[in-house]
């Protein structure tokens, strides 16, 4: 199975010290996959990629790692400023936001990291997140519910 692009960054980034985008690109090239400088700019950006200090003082890149706090009320702030309902239909959940909002919902559950969310589609008010089974994606649909209705 191949690699998408953004799989194989998180995997370069991991295994191997990384100090510059162009060192990035040559180790993408090795693997096959060939990209502009803007569009490995972008994938940083997307993926949270931060330059981070080595122990020897050089800077390398890195996956930014939230903590768990910081995640859980960025997350509770947007779906509850943005969310009017959310419901489960086997291993999709199904979240209803005010017009326009779908997309910044999705971009925060994108966000998030949440290992088995395989995937987001957003329109104007409804975002479909694609859980890895049907168990996670009702773990999953509660722990929204409790965001969104707790105090």
């Amino acid at each position: 199975m191949m690699m998408g692009r953004r799989e194989l960054i998180r995997k370069i980034i991991t295994e191997q010290t990384i100090e510059k985008q162009s060192q990035l690109m040559e180790a993408l090239a090795a693997y096959g996959v060939q990209c502009t400088q803007a569009t490995l700019s972008r994938d940083i950006k997307a993926m949270n990629i931060i330059k981070q200090s080595g122990p020897v003082g050089h800077y390398r890149y890195v996956l930014a790692t939230p903590s768990d706090e910081s995640v859980r009320q960025k997350l509770k702030a947007i779906l509850r400023e943005s969310v009017e309902s959310v419901d489960c239909a086997q291993n999709i959940i199904v979240v209803k936001t005010l017009p326009g909002l779908a997309m910044a919902a999705g971009a925060a559950f994108d966000g998030m990291h949440i290992t088995p969310l395989v995937g987001t589609l957003a329109g104007d008010n409804t975002v479909f997140l694609a859980m890895r089974d049907t168990e996670s994606a009702r773990g999953f649909y509660r722990d929204i519910e409790k965001i969104i209705y707790d105090d």
